[in-house]
C-alpha cells in the first residue's frame, strides 16, 4: 500500500485539531499533532545553532508578548522553518501507512519545499480566534510575566490574525484550499468540508 498522508495547516485556534482526531478515529490513521512535539523540535533547532530558535528559548514573557505583533508573526515562521526538517524527520519515522498530521508548523511553503501533496489549511475569523482563546487554560500561565498582560494578549492575538492572513494570501496565490472558520459551521460540517477536500468519502470506515 503506497503511504497515505493527509496535511492541515494553517493558524492557532482554528479547529484542525478537532477534524484531525475525527478523521484518526474514523479511518483509523495515525495521527500526528506537531503541537505535541514543538517544544522538543524547538530545543533540537537550537542545539544545531538555528538563530531564531536559540532566541525563543531565552526570550522572557515580556521581551516576547511586548513586541509589535508583525515581528512576532515574522519570528513564528522563521521558528517554523528552522524546526521543519525534525518535524519531517518525526513523521518519516511513523510506522503507518496512512497519517492525519496537522499543525501551524505546516505553512504553504513549508509544505512546497518537503512536496507534500494532500494539503489543506484551516484558519479562524478574528472573532472565533479571540473567543476561542479566551477560553483556553493555558493563557494566563503563558503571559505570566508580562507587565501588561492585556496588551500582550492583544499583541498575540494581532500576531496570530497576521500570521492567518498571510496563510490565506500563500494559499490563494499557490491554488492551496483554506477553510475559514467563522464558527458558524457546526463540527459535522467542518468534518464534511475537510472529507470532500482530501476525498476520503471513497475510503472504508
Amino acid at each position: 500500500m503506497k503511504r497515505k498522508v493527509l496535511c492541515i495547516g494553517g493558524s492557532p485556534c482554528a479547529g484542525k485539531s478537532t477534524v484531525a482526531e475525527r478523521i484518526s478515529k474514523e479511518y483509523g490513521a495515525y495521527y500526528y499533532k506537531v503541537d505535541d512535539y514543538i517544544e522538543k523540535f524547538i530545543d533540537l533547532a537550537a542545539q544545531k545553532g538555528y538563530t531564531t530558535c536559540k532566541n525563543c528559548l531565552v526570550m522572557t514573557p515580556e521581551e516576547n508578548w511586548m513586541r509589535p505583533p508583525i515581528e512576532q508573526r515574522d519570528e513564528e515562521f522563521d521558528i517554523y522553518d528552522e524546526m521543519s526538517e525534525f518535524v519531517f524527520d518525526f513523521l518519516e519515522k511513523i510506522d503507518s501507512d496512512f497519517i492525519i498530521t496537522e499543525g501551524a508548523a505546516y505553512t504553504p511553503n513549508i509544505i512546497k519545499k518537503y512536496g507534500i501533496q494532500e494539503y489543506i489549511t484551516i484558519i479562524p475569523t478574528p472573532e472565533f480566534q479571540i473567543s476561542h482563546y479566551k477560553e483556553r487554560e493555558y493563557v494566563p500561565y503563558v503571559l505570566e510575566g508580562c507587565s501588561d498582560k492585556q496588551k500582550a494578549f492583544d499583541n498575540w492575538m494581532q500576531r496570530d490574525i497576521m500570521f492567518a492572513e498571510y496563510v490565506r494570501s500563500e494559499c490563494e496565490k499557490n491554488d492551496i484550499p483554506c477553510i475559514v472558520n467563522d464558527g458558524l459551521k457546526s463540527k459535522d460540517e467542518m468534518f464534511e468540508m475537510v472529507k470532500n477536500l482530501f476525498a476520503l468519502t471513497d475510503l472504508l470506515i
